[in-house]
């Protein structure tokens, strides 16, 4: 369970911030500061209560453009401590990712906040916090090809394009046609590091080997393809490959 403080100046912003956080079952408390001062001075009381304390904060939520003190001036400050909470960013301003991940920060949330955006953060500070889980064995698929069932690994595929009921498989082989829905592969491959892009593909993250954007229309390049990013997926996938980038 994730113990938060959230900082914010615009006390609607944080409230809502706060609701959000509070409705999310792995977090077991959030409580809110409205400046950098205020926001120090709970963080230097749970560093004095230690991690088992009644005042414990495991992560801080902060927005970066405030009064007096910013979320980045906030965070350089804390990262001197001996055993500093994790930091979420939570911003309107794009502008600010590299800074603040070179600060260590775990997630770079953009406003307005969605649900299941912050959902994600939390779940990456949740999993930050727990010792890490053993490596998984290379999960395989089966495919039938003239009359022979193969198994490819899902490690060795590149991107998945939508036929209807069917999803062909692109590996740098060749691909490979299966009787499973593209929405079935997603939210099964999402562990795995597949994300949607389009209503026609879903990419393995770690395969694309670039993202342009021309004349308001995005796409990434997987291997020698080129392949389309709807608008309601884009900021979404700048956001995972930013991560990724950090680490």
């Amino acid at each position: 369970m994730v113990r938060v403080l959230a900082v914010d100046d615009e006390k609607p912003a944080l409230e809502e911030l706060l609701y959000l956080l509070r409705a999310d079952p792995r977090v077991r408390s959030a409580e809110g500061a409205t400046d950098g001062t205020e926001a120090l001075r709970r963080i230097a009381r749970a560093l004095e209560a230690g991690p088992d304390g009644e005042d414990a904060i495991d992560v801080v939520f902060l927005d970066i453009h405030m009064a007096g003190l910013t979320g980045l001036d906030i965070a350089r400050l804390i990262a001197g401590f001996a055993r500093p909470p994790l930091i979420v960013f939570v911003t309107a301003h794009e502008g600010f990712a590299l800074q603040a991940f070179d600060l260590k920060a775990v997630d770079y949330v953009l406003k307005p906040v969605r649900r299941e955006r912050l959902a994600e953060a939390v779940r990456r500070v949740r999993d930050l916090a727990e010792p890490a889980a053993p490596p998984r064995a290379a999960e395989q698929i089966p495919v039938e090809l003239g009359g022979v069932t193969r198994f490819v690994s899902i490690d060795d595929i590149a991107y998945v394009e939508a036929r209807g009921d069917y999803a062909r498989l692109h590996t740098d082989e060749g691909s490979h046609l299966v009787r499973v829905p593209l929405s079935t592969l997603e939210e099964r491959w999402a562990p795995r590091g597949f994300v949607r892009i389009h209503r026609s593909h879903l990419v393995a993250l770690r395969r694309i080997d670039e993202i342009r954007l021309d004349a308001g229309t995005t796409t990434v390049r997987v291997g020698s393809a080129e392949l389309a990013v709807s608008r309601r997926h884009a900021r979404q996938l700048r956001e995972l490959l930013m991560r990724q980038a950090r680490g």
